[in-house]
């Protein structure tokens, strides 16, 4: 069984509901919205379903609020990558690494579920993407014009849109089934086509670059293990 703790009701509501959202999500990501129920998480956690409902009016708030929490340290996850880069090419690439982690999390039938059954939680989703995410790639895409990395022609909200759905693209089972395709390989290899399409020659030579470095690094990490 996972982790379950006692005394929930003589703790304060705060982390109460958090330990409860954190437990569903966890849920939700092994086994699918759909199939895991306020029965289930109360048995997890080895309380009542009603102590759920004392924090909880349904299964629809606990799915909204715990997107809510997990969007939260996405937020901070990225914009800790986007003050720790060391230029726009290095951010570009530690993003993109940052969100082939999450598709490994993440399962397309999580975001069909999220879309067709619990559309708040689905609106945050879509706003972090096209708001938050969409303002991250831009700035960068602004920033690489002016060091001159990327090409002074582009058109920054344009091509931020063309990375961002890109990205959404892996995703989809119907382009890439994951019984085919390699998730590192379409990853990689989507990225190589997006940044040798807008980077200027100085700015191909740093990726390539950080490429190298990138893949040294894994290849020493494997013999060390």
């Amino acid at each position: 069984m996972t982790e379950s703790f006692h005394g929930l009701n003589a703790m304060d509501d705060r982390n109460s509901k958090e330990r409860i959202m954190k437990m569903a999500a966890d849920l939700f990501i092994k086994f699918g919205i759909r199939s895991v129920s306020m029965d289930d998480i109360a048995y997890h956690l080895g309380i009542s379903k009603r102590t759920i409902y004392q924090y909880f009016s349904d299964k629809d708030e606990i799915v909204t609020l715990a997107t809510l929490h997990y969007l939260g340290h996405e937020k901070d996850t990225v914009k800790t990558l986007q003050s720790s880069a060391k230029d726009p090419i290095d951010l570009l690439i530690q993003v993109s690494h940052y969100l082939r982690r999450n598709i490994r999390e993440t399962t397309s039938s999580l975001l069909f579920e999220l879309h067709k059954y619990h559309i708040k939680a689905w609106r945050l989703m879509e706003a972090f993407r096209k708001e938050f995410l969409f303002e991250i790639v831009k700035q960068n895409l602004k920033m690489g014009i002016e060091q001159g990395h990327f090409r002074g022609d582009l058109n920054p909200d344009v091509t931020s849109k063309v990375r961002l759905e890109e990205s959404m693209m892996i995703y989809n089972e119907d382009v890439f089934p994951r019984s085919q395709f390699n998730l590192k390989e379409v990853s990689d290899t989507l990225l190589d086509h997006f940044v040798f399409a807008i980077c200027t020659e100085k700015g191909k030579k740093l990726y390539n670059k950080y490429k190298s470095q990138f893949e040294s690094n894994n290849t020493l990490n494997t013999l060390g293990a």
